[in-house]
C-alpha cells in the first residue's frame, strides 16, 4: 500500500466516526436550509418583485368548495353546510367562514381554476411543491429548495425554514430533488402556538459549552484541510457550519423569537397553530429569509366537515375549526405585511394538494379531487381583487382559463426574480430546467 492510499484509508476511517465527534445534540443530522455558495445566473434580481415567499401548505387538500369557489346556487349536496359572503371586491364571494379574508380581497388574487389529473397525496404535493409531476427517473426539488439553492444565505439564518416541518404529501416526498441535501429546509420542529415552543437545535445541548463547540469547529476545519489536500475538492460540512452559525447567532435567535412580539400582535393571528406559524414565517422574511413554509395538517376531510371544518371541536361556541383559523392568520399576515411595507416585498401563497368532491360523500365530507381547485395569492406587486378562471357551476371541473401547477410554479419564480427557463444540474451533471412547460400567468406578472 502506497503513502497515498494509507492517507485515504485513514481518512475513510475518520470519516466513518466524524458524525459521533461532530454531534452536538443531533446537528449531524439536521435537515437545514442552507443556501448554495453560488450564485446562479438564473437569479435575476432586477426583475423580481418580491424578496421573499411565504407558502402557506395546507396538507391534506382543502375543499374549493368551503373557501374561495363557493357555489350558493346548487343544490345542497354540491353547495355543501355552509353559505357565502361578499368581499371588498364587488361580485367576489368566498366562504361565509372567511370574513377576514372577504376583507382583505382587494390585495389578493384567488385561481380558481387549478387543475391536476393527480388525487393521490404524495402525487399531488410532488406536483404542486415542484411544478412536476413525479416520475420514478428523477426526484424534483421543491420550490423553496430551488429558491434557496439559487440564493446566499443572508446573515446566519437559513435560506428555506419549513415551520413546524416539511413533513408533508403522507411523508414521501423528497424535498431538496436532485439537489444538494443541504437545500432541504431547516425545520423549526415545534409548534409556535404550543406555550413551551422552542426551536429545535437553536439552543446549546445541555453540558455543551461555547469552547466545546469552538474546539469541534476547529477540529473540523483542521480534518478539512487535510481532506482538501489530498482529494482537491472543496470539503464541508455545511449542517455543522449552520448549526454553528444558529447557536451563536444573536440576531438568527431574535427572528425565531416569538416571545418578543406584543400580545395584541399575537391575538390578530389567532391561538391556533396555523396562526402563530405565519406570525413566525413574517418575523423571518423581516429578517431576510427568501423562502418560508408553513405546514399546516388535517385538510383531508372525508368526514364531519361542520366539525373539521368550521368548529374545530364538538360543542365549540367560536368556531375553531380549519377554515376559520386560516381566515384569521390569512387575513392578519397580509394586513401586519402590509402595515409593516412589507407586502409589495413579500409573496403570500395558500394552497394543497388538490381540492374536493364537488358532492357530498355519504359521511358529510368530500373525498379527493384534483381536477379543479383554487389557490390564493398575495402581495409581490400583483394586481389584487381580481379572480384568475372559473369552475363550472358544481365545481367539477375548470370553464375558463385552466391553470396547471407548472403554470403556478413558474409564475411563482418570475416574481421571486428567477428565470423559470433557466436550468440547474443533477448531481451527475445533468442539465434540467427549473419549470418545464409552465407559462407564468399574465395577469400576475404582466
Amino acid at each position: 500500500m502506497n503513502s497515498r492510499q494509507t492517507i485515504n484509508k485513514q481518512l475513510l476511517s475518520r470519516n466513518l466516526a466524524r458524525r459521533d465527534f461532530l454531534q452536538v445534540g443531533g446537528l449531524a443530522a439536521m435537515g437545514l436550509g442552507l443556501a448554495s455558495c453560488y450564485i446562479r445566473s438564473a437569479v435575476a434580481s432586477h426583475s423580481a418583485r418580491a424578496k421573499s415567499c411565504i407558502l402557506i401548505w395546507l396538507d391534506g387538500g382543502p375543499s374549493h368548495l368551503e373557501t374561495f369557489d363557493p357555489k350558493p346556487e346548487a343544490n345542497r349536496e354540491v353547495r355543501g353546510p355552509f353559505g357565502s359572503i361578499a368581499t371588498t371586491v364587488p361580485g367576489v364571494h368566498i366562504s361565509e367562514l372567511m370574513p377576514r379574508t372577504a376583507a382583505v380581497m382587494q390585495h389578493s388574487v384567488i385561481i380558481r381554476s387549478m387543475t391536476s389529473p393527480l388525487g393521490e397525496h404524495n402525487f399531488g404535493t410532488h406536483y404542486l411543491l415542484t411544478g412536476f409531476k413525479p416520475t420514478p427517473a428523477l426526484n424534483y426539488p421543491a420550490i423553496g429548495s430551488v429558491v434557496s439553492h439559487l440564493h446566499r444565505q443572508q446573515g446566519d439564518i437559513p435560506s428555506h425554514v419549513a415551520i413546524p416541518d416539511m413533513r408533508v404529501g403522507g411523508g414521501k416526498f423528497v424535498v431538496p430533488g436532485y439537489l444538494p441535501t443541504s437545500v432541504a429546509p431547516f425545520e423549526v420542529g415545534g409548534d409556535p402556538a404550543k406555550p413551551d415552543f422552542r426551536v429545535r437545535d437553536l439552543e446549546m445541548f445541555p453540558g455543551i459549552v461555547d469552547e466545546r463547540l469552538e474546539q469541534r469547529r476547529r477540529y473540523l476545519e483542521q480534518l478539512n484541510r487535510v481532506q482538501h489536500a489530498v482529494e482537491h475538492a472543496p470539503p464541508s460540512d455545511p449542517a455543522f457550519e449552520q448549526a454553528y452559525r444558529l447557536m451563536t447567532s444573536p440576531s438568527a435567535k431574535r427572528a425565531f423569537d416569538l416571545s418578543s412580539e406584543n400580545q395584541d400582535t399575537r391575538r390578530r393571528y389567532g391561538d391556533r397553530s396555523i396562526g402563530q406559524c405565519c406570525l413566525l414565517a413574517r418575523r423571518l422574511v423581516e429578517a431576510g429569509v427568501p423562502f418560508v413554509t408553513v405546514n399546516n395538517r388535517g385538510w383531508d376531510t372525508h368526514n364531519d366537515l361542520v366539525t373539521r371544518l368550521k368548529d374545530g371541536y364538538t360543542g365549540a361556541k367560536t368556531p375553531v375549526g380549519l377554515v376559520p383559523s386560516l381566515d384569521l392568520a390569512f387575513s392578519a399576515l397580509i394586513s401586519d405585511l402590509q402595515q409593516r411595507g412589507l407586502l409589495d416585498d413579500t409573496l403570500v401563497v395558500a394552497m394543497g394538494e388538490f381540492g374536493r368532491t364537488p358532492k357530498l360523500n355519504t359521511q358529510a365530507g368530500r373525498d379527493h379531487w384534483p381536477r379543479v381547485f383554487s389557490v390564493i395569492l398575495a402581495g409581490a406587486g400583483i394586481p389584487g381583487g381580481q379572480v384568475i378562471g372559473a369552475s363550472d357551476s358544481m365545481g367539477e371541473s375548470p370553464i375558463e382559463r385552466p391553470v396547471t401547477p407548472a403554470d403556478l410554479s413558474a409564475t411563482i419564480y418570475q416574481l421571486l426574480g428567477i428565470d423559470p427557463k433557466q436550468t440547474l444540474q443533477t448531481s451527475d451533471g445533468r442539465p434540467v430546467k427549473i419549470s418545464h412547460n409552465g407559462v407564468p400567468l399574465k395577469e400576475l406578472v404582466g
